[in-house]
């Protein structure tokens, strides 16, 4: 059979930070992580965690144990998970590093942001990052896939992407991003700008993350993507599947679920081989090609994604509406069952809107302030930086992390570390996951808000007697007054899907904590935990007239986590 197979896992885990320790910059962030015990089950197993995060670092020794008995898997980590996996699980770390160089690695952005809704100008320092990182696991391979954040991509990003690398790339999207104009087309190797694209079967994907198909089904739904007419000329062909490495975890049966698939397709006759290695075969000869295959061009939807919620789509592709709160085809808000009851997703536009402001502010004191240290190259300071930020990682493989080597586009002025130090705890504060999710009031939210006001207190304090500071000022006031932008925004202007998402009553519904312990939406209880403990002398005055025994890091429960064994059932608190 020239059917070939290929699966690709994507971690991610981060999100229960609750409070950035103080730090010159000189040296990896030092945080204060949730106390909110929880425990997966995984086969006959129990994995133990004091916070999600934990549990699902733990839960690496195992499945790094089962994916290095097979092949055709390519696996990407976010940057900060595999430091922190570094830092807590040394042993897992090690054999996930092999594990990663004797499957596929594939580079993906350093915390999990939705790209393009970043300023280019950010997009392509972590680009830059995204590669550096991974030069230890991916070594002289030509080829290699790349992960974006869940795939949304847009043709720009994805120019930034590949200006950052000699490296030939396989983005990794769905099918229902990809704008196929004829037929040969799928299962091929086809190009997209200067790379390659590969987009998932949704449907076979889901149907094992979800657990809708034993294991038969799963082997017969692989199967009935026979291509007859390759079979018929001898050209191999590629059927891609992708989930998150989460999916392992869905149920105790979900890794032997996964284990037994692979296995059922390969006794059928079905080769399993990476995206990335299938376009390298094709590239190089080992495959025999289609007429034209690897040059044909296949057009994918600008703001796609791999995981949009389908049933707003209005022509059968996904979006990123999921991160926006509103349907990009036609600006209209909408709304979303969560636990049985509709939550205007409307929130979301006014948190997409107040980051991106959040995020410019930061770029400009810091941009601003390198240059006034003289620096050559603010943009190779930044991406340097990396050495510093993730400094345990890149010492393990033995890269340089000198600090002159990072201070010398800054001709060596330390005080660069401060920016540099801040610029990062932004980029941390850009995780897409709070977006993700329907309800407001999570882990993630808080997680998010709490490192942006660290980073906006620190600023102040940098430019204490500057006329700077009061931008700062400004952007906490900002995050610390949420609720107030349904008025000063004009949300209420916003067109909706069924007339009610963009009424106050539903702003204030979808502000509304989760939680016994606070009166204050999750935004402003993150950003007062913070600013109860940071803000000295006169900026204390920015906090004084709240409660500030509502400022705690309790939050509620994401609800695609609701099959853990927590601890508190009710609500996902914050043991001090």
């Amino acid at each position: 059979m020239f059917m070939k197979y290929a699966h690709h896992f994507h971690a991610y885990q981060p999100g229960d930070v609750v409070y950035v320790r103080d730090g010159n910059g000189g040296g990896p962030i030092e945080y204060e992580e949730r106390k909110s015990p929880v425990a997966i089950r995984i086969g006959g197993n129990e994995v133990r965690g004091e916070n999600w995060t934990m549990a699902m670092l733990y839960s690496y020794e195992m499945i790094s144990d089962t994916l290095s008995r097979l092949k055709g898997v390519s696996v990407d980590i976010e940057p900060f998970t595999l430091l922190m996996l570094l830092y807590y699980r040394r042993r897992a770390f090690e054999d996930t590093v092999e594990l990663l160089r004797e499957l596929d690695a594939v580079p993906t952005v350093p915390f999990h942001p939705i790209m393009p809704h970043l300023d280019e100008f950010e997009q392509g320092i972590l680009a830059r990052v995204s590669f550096d990182f991974y030069a230890p696991l991916t070594g002289n391979k030509p080829v290699v896939g790349y992960w974006l954040p869940e795939a949304v991509i847009t043709k720009k990003t994805a120019e930034i992407v590949e200006s950052a690398t000699d490296k030939k790339l396989v983005f990794l999207l769905d099918e229902r991003q990809l704008l196929y104009d004829f037929p040969q087309a799928k299962y091929s190797c086809n190009r997209y700008g200067g790379s390659f694209v590969f987009g998932r079967e949704w449907s076979l994907s889901d149907a094992f993350a979800f657990n809708t198909l034993d294991v038969s089904g799963l082997v017969g739904e692989t199967l009935s993507r026979r291509d007859e007419y390759k079979e018929s000329i001898g050209v191999p062909y590629l059927v891609f599947t992708a989930s998150d490495l989460e999916s392992l975890l869905g149920n105790p049966q979900q890794l032997d679920r996964f284990v037994a698939w692979m296995e059922g397709i390969e006794k059928k006759g079905v080769e399993r081989i990476s995206a990335p290695s299938f376009v390298w075969k094709k590239l190089s000869g080992e495959f025999t090609r289609l007429r034209g295959e690897c040059s044909f061009v296949m057009p994918v939807k600008d703001h796609s994604s791999w995981s949009d919620y389908l049933d707003l789509s209005l022509d059968g592709k996904t979006s990123d509406s999921r991160w926006l709160g509103y349907r990009r085809v036609d600006g209209r808000v909408f709304a979303r069952k969560v636990n049985g009851r509709k939550v205007s997703q409307l929130w979301k536009v006014a948190f997409t809107r107040l980051f991106a402001e959040l995020n410019r502010a930061v770029r400009l004191g810091v941009l601003r302030s390198l240059l006034e240290l003289g620096a050559s190259d603010v943009k190779e300071f930044l991406v340097r930086y990396a050495r510093v930020f993730f400094r345990g990682y890149y010492d393990y493989f033995g890269l340089t992390t000198s600090v002159n080597y990072v201070l010398e586009p800054v001709n060596g002025d330390r005080e660069a570390l401060k920016l540099g130090r801040v610029y990062y705890l932004m980029l941390l504060a850009n995780h897409s996951c709070p977006r993700f999710w329907e309800n407001l009031d999570t882990r993630v939210a808080f997680s998010n808000v709490s490192v942006m006001a660290k980073v906006l207190i620190e600023l102040m304090k940098y430019f204490d007697g500057s006329e700077l500071q009061s931008l700062f000022v400004g952007s906490y006031l900002r995050l610390l007054n949420f609720e107030g932008f349904y008025h000063v925004w004009h949300l209420g202007g916003f067109p909706s899907i069924e007339g009610w998402e963009t009424s106050e009553e539903a702003w204030r519904e979808a502000l509304k904590p989760e939680v016994p312990t606070s009166g204050y939406n999750v935004v402003t209880r993150a950003t007062l935990y913070v600013g109860k403990r940071d803000l000295k002398g006169e900026l204390r005055n920015l906090v004084e007239n709240y409660n500030l025994e509502w400022a705690v890091a309790d939050t509620g429960h994401v609800p695609g986590e609701a099959h853990g064994l927590w601890e508190n059932s009710k609500f996902c608190e914050h043991r001090e």
